[in-house]
């Protein structure tokens, strides 16, 4: 298993880290088998979606606040950030990647994000690699 560390920076936001997992799957010289990435944190998930276009990312990020907004004065949490525990569990806490001929089959525009909601924090993501 594989670990590496992600310093956000707002309250919600989407992070790429398609970078960092190539590099990973490159270096375990796998050539064809099974990339888990999982996010260990309860207010922080992965979701796969486009990297071409940045503002893909921020709308998704502006849909996803309106859709749970921080600040309903119905929650019950006491510690105020039930929103990002609920928006951690739409988007999960894993992604499962094939790998072909050495690489991640990823489709043409898409990338993989850490999706932060109760940051700026520093988040682990942890990979691990299943194959010949």
């Amino acid at each position: 298993m594989e670990q590496f560390t992600v310093r956000t920076t707002g309250r919600c936001q989407l992070i790429p880290i398609t970078a960092q997992i190539r590099s990973i799957v490159h270096n375990s010289g796998i050539t064809s088998g099974v990339c888990v990435v999982f996010c260990p944190h309860t207010t922080a998930g992965l979701t796969i979606n486009e990297n071409a276009d940045p503002d893909v990312a921020r709308d998704m990020v502006y849909q996803l606040q309106r859709l749970v907004p921080a600040d309903d004065p119905e929650y019950k949490h006491v510690e105020g950030n039930s929103a990002a525990h609920i928006l951690a569990s739409l988007t999960g806490s894993s992604v499962h990647l094939l790998i072909e001929n050495g690489a991640l089959q990823l489709g043409t525009w898409q990338g993989i994000y850490l999706a932060e909601f109760d940051g700026p924090r520093e988040r682990k993501v942890w990979v691990q690699i299943v194959g010949s």
